[in-house]
């Protein structure tokens, strides 16, 4: 056995040595302080063992009966050297009543199987060597992790440091949090926007990677709205800020990802609960193997105890029982999952919504500005009393106090600035229209509900889009065709969800039927329900909870709007589109997508589900082991060094199965 931990060191030391090596030539190379230091106690303490196993016992035999303690100290000066902060943390828990955790396992295995080689005078080197071999997993742990942080922090480094603001024909760099609403910042070629707002003067390219997890620069011009955490790749950009930076794009996205860890799955849940109850269990069963089985031997069958075999096994058992490799990978899988899905401009806020996505299947749709583009114009203006530019221009003032998608399409038509002196009097109707006062005359712009509660007669349209009654001064006045254009990938969105496993896709408007059921058709929809009402939305989505496949099945929902904020919240999973979305809707979803392509709805679900499978599959692996491991420690057919290579081997695996989670870019 002795040779088998020599040959062990002696691979430790080879493979320190490379990492060392790495280091020297990369002074770069990501590790930390503490890292580095761990790396160099390893190696010291590696050495110092393979030194006092080639000098062996007899090295110490002419110090006479001294020899014994002097190479006892030695030794244990070793082992301070690789194991101190081990010692150290297991009392700090004692101390703070959290007393079952790794570090008291293995300060207790290691510290007795000293105590056995002082009560023998027999070898220190399993001891030493299982401290050791654990430290060498948890470095390679402490590594990984700190590996996939670096990784997603470097994807997700949209933080800007500065903005530019001129003062007085010079350039000044400020905290973008002094920047107030309506201040002029500049941003030059390589620099990070770093407020949301409008650009005012300038043309450039901007990569939005970052956000978006798109390569494909994105144009912009004097009168595009520009978000915060963009490179501003080519031309100089004035921006007139609409936010301030507490409320941007970028102070969101960093918001959500660094309390996305605050939010549990069930998973994590169930490991963290198992940890409590399996680390007290296995010290019990430990204990218990360190004295039934010799007093049955001695009161049962007349035999010797055995005392230091049985004490031995107990603990190797607490060494092999280690939980290391559940409770450090499992959340790790996550976060790694949380991770890959930022990468791709799908941000998750929590493990606990991931979970849940990846047993979504029922998605639930919002059609303006989710499945369409929110883009409105008007496309015809039929059977019209006045001319058509004068319909229009009473329809653009009657809406003029609405931020609608149907009101600004009027107002775009009717292409000059709004005198709002000419309009008073305006009152909305919710689900009908609006009623204003404008140049004195009684306007009214609505659907055919308006018009039937004036009791206007009106003339039915067979265009497909929104249509605009209009009635001046209670005479039916003609109608304007207003419609929206489709997101060229919606359809193959929706494809995508089937492909996924999505067992039925639904449509909610508050569009007409006609415009409703010709979105549907041509998307490949499952169910359509049109003229719907806010509230109308959410007792939908509550019908739809109640008619799901099964119990575990989650129904998630997709919008953009103010009005989808309560459906977001009453939906198992809500999603929300950041780019055009308001406020209010990414606040109340579970996910956002950050450039509101409706794609990256199958995509994230296929990364929860991928994310899934490799927490499943640790959780499988490191039990099976583990209780293997356990089965053969008590019946005596492992010892302790062989017991703390599966343990870390086993660990070192999960976390490098977690770390896979990151990478998902061919999903």
């Amino acid at each position: 056995m002795q040779e088998h931990i020599v040959n062990g060191l002696l691979l430790v030391v080879a493979l320190l040595a490379v990492v060392l090596q790495i280091i020297g030539a990369r002074p770069a190379s990501g590790m930390t302080r503490k890292q580095k230091v761990m790396l160099w106690r390893i190696l010291a303490a590696t050495v110092l063992l393979l030194a006092l196993q080639l000098l062996g016992a007899e090295a110490f035999q002419p110090l006479g009966p001294a020899g014994r303690w002097v190479r006892l100290g030695v030794f244990l000066a070793d082992y301070l050297i690789v194991g101190h902060d081990i010692l150290r943390k297991a009392f700090r828990g004692i101390r703070n009543g959290q007393v079952f955790d790794e570090n008291f396992l293995m300060a207790v295995a290691t510290l007795g199987a000293l105590a056995l080689a002082v009560y023998e005078n027999g070898d220190y080197l399993e001891a030493i060597a299982v401290m050791l071999f654990y430290q060498v997993g948890e470095w390679f742990q402490s590594y990984a992790v700190g590996k996939s942080r670096r990784n997603i922090s470097e994807l997700m480094d949209i933080r800007p440091d500065y903005a530019n603001i001129q003062r007085d024909g010079r350039l000044e760099q400020v905290d973008p949090d002094e920047v107030e609403v309506g201040t002029v910042i500049l941003v030059q070629p390589g620099e990070k926007v770093p407020i949301d707002g409008t650009v005012v003067e300038g043309t450039s390219t901007l990569n939005t990677a970052a956000l978006t997890g798109e390569s494909l620069p994105r144009e912009v011009e004097a009168g595009d709205e520009i978000i915060s955490g963009c490179i501003n790749m080519t031309g100089l950009l004035k921006i007139r800020t609409t936010r301030e930076f507490g409320e941007s794009t970028v102070s969101r996205i960093l918001d959500l990802v660094e309390n996305a860890s605050s939010r549990k799955a069930k998973s994590e849940d169930f490991i963290s609960r198992f940890a409590r109850i399996y680390t007290p269990a296995v010290c019990y069963a430990a204990l218990a193997l360190a004295i039934l089985p010799p007093l049955v031997r001695m009161f049962a069958l007349g035999l010797d105890a055995g005392w230091e075999t049985w004490v031995y096994r107990a603990l190797t058992f607490l060494v092999a029982s280690c939980p290391c490799a559940l409770v450090i990978s499992i959340p790790l899988s996550f976060f790694a999952g949380i991770g890959g899905a930022s990468r791709e401009g799908v941000l998750v806020k929590g493990s606990n919504y991931l979970e849940a996505l990846s047993q979504t299947r029922v998605v639930v749709f919002d059609k303006t500005g989710t499945l369409t583009q929110g883009v409105f114009e008007v496309n015809g203006i039929h059977h019209s009393e006045l001319a058509n530019e004068k319909l229009v221009e009473y329809a653009a003032l009657a809406e003029s106090a609405s931020s609608h998608p149907i009101s600004k399409s009027l107002q775009r038509a009717y292409g000059k600035e709004i005198d709002r002196d000419r309009v008073r009097d305006i009152q909305e109707i919710g689900g009908n229209g609006v009623m204003a006062t404008v140049d004195g005359r009684q306007v009214a712009a609505g659907n055919g509900k308006l018009m039937d509660r004036l009791g206007v007669p009106y003339l039915p349209c067979h265009s497909v889009g929104t249509i605009i009654h209009m009635a001046i001064d209670g005479k039916y006045a003609g109608h304007i065709v207003i419609s929206d254009r489709v997101k060229p990938r919606a359809r193959e969105a929706v494809r995508a969800l089937k492909a996924a496993g999505i067992q039925r896709t639904v449509m909610l408007t508050g569009d007409a039927q006609a415009v409703a059921d010709s979105v549907g058709r041509e998307l490949g929809i499952d169910q359509v329900y049109s003229e719907l009402l806010p509230a109308g939305k959410v007792e939908r989505v509550e019908a739809l909870l109640e008619e799901r496949p099964s119990g575990r099945a989650k129904l998630a929902f997709v919008g953009d709007g103010i009005n989808d904020a309560p459906v977001l919240r009453r939906a198992d999973i809500g999603i929300a589109m950041g780019a055009m979305g308001s406020d209010a809707a990414i606040e109340a979803a579970d996910v956002v997508l950050m450039d509101d392509d409706p794609m990256k709805i199958a995509k994230a679900i296929r990364i929860s589900r991928k994310c899934l499978r490799i927490v499943y599959e640790n959780i499988a692996v490191a039990i099976g082991i583990k209780l293997i491991c356990l089965v053969l420690v008590a019946l005596g057919f492992a010892n302790m060094w062989l017991a703390v290579f599966a343990d870390v081997g086993v660990m070192i695996l999960a976390v490098l199965n977690a770390i896979r989670a990151l990478f998902v870019k061919r999903l």
